[in-house]
């Protein structure tokens, strides 16, 4: 695998039906959209870039991916925001859907900072995060289209706390990183908070199974506080916890050549 790719690149994602052709190449949201990265070289290719440098020129210097997950028909979906190094992100972003034949649709407007994307074991619902709302929503799910519909909140974290990354167990069960709030959280198909795992550092990032382990990645932390008095020495790092329950299965993307 290269040691970096050629531009920043946030979420990524197997092909499933990789020919010779394809075998050392993962599709990725990028900067400006989505590309094949080559494992070897890092190279990347731009398949569909989702700006209109006509319609806005600067919009494709301000934006990027944070997020995003493949459903079970092989449909790439992306949230994008603002670019922190370029501005504080505002309600610019979008949740695009990417399906094998490279036809690109915008899902859901006005998102601030994308995470969590998946969906439940039955297929009909999709759950997406929109971080600075505190809330994790639930959509229907129409798996044979790639349709969402009916918008409700999940569950809400609260302020001052914001849900991050999340991992589904074969359950049915959300495991939801709160940033901020130094844990995990396993919540219910019903939206019931029904357990939670704790760390000794505040911003928890993403978890994702391996197995019945959650590996947990977290980001560094510059201030220690009552709560957390020794954040800043355990932040940054990856934990792993058995959890006694399989992860669902990751998808991957079915391109069309």
């Amino acid at each position: 695998m290269a040691d970096s790719l050629s531009d920043t690149c946030s979420v990524t994602a197997n092909i499933a039906n990789g020919d010779d052709d394809h075998k050392d190449l993962i599709v990725v949201a990028a900067k400006h959209g989505y590309a094949l990265a080559d494992r070897n070289t890092g190279e990347l290719s731009y398949i569909r870039k989702v700006w209109d440098e006509q319609e806005d020129p600067e919009k494709p210097h301000r934006m990027r991916f944070n997020d995003g997950a493949v459903d079970s028909h092989g449909r790439f979906w992306a949230g994008s925001m603002n670019d922190p190094k370029v501005q504080k992100p505002t309600n610019e972003g979008v949740l695009f859907r990417l399906d094998p034949d490279l036809q690109l649709h915008r899902m859901v407007e006005g998102v601030s900072i994308p995470n969590g994307i998946g969906w439940n074991p039955r297929d009909d619902t999709m759950y997406f995060t929109d971080s600075p709302t505190a809330k994790i929503f639930a959509f229907d799910f129409d798996a044979s289209t790639g349709t969402i519909s009916n918008r409700r909140v999940h569950y809400d974290v609260g302020e001052p706390m914001e849900p991050d990354g999340f991992a589904i167990d074969e359950e049915g069960c959300i495991w939801s990183a709160i940033y901020g709030g130094g844990k995990i959280i396993r919540i219910s198909p019903e939206g019931k908070l029904i357990g939670e795992i704790s760390f000794p550092t505040r911003n928890i990032t993403c978890p994702t199974f391996v197995g019945t382990e959650l590996f947990v990645t977290t980001a560094k932390d510059d201030v220690n506080d009552e709560r957390f008095p020794e954040s800043v020495r355990y932040g940054g790092r990856v934990y792993r916890i058995d959890v006694g329950v399989r992860g669902k299965p990751r998808n991957e993307f079915r391109f069309q050549k």
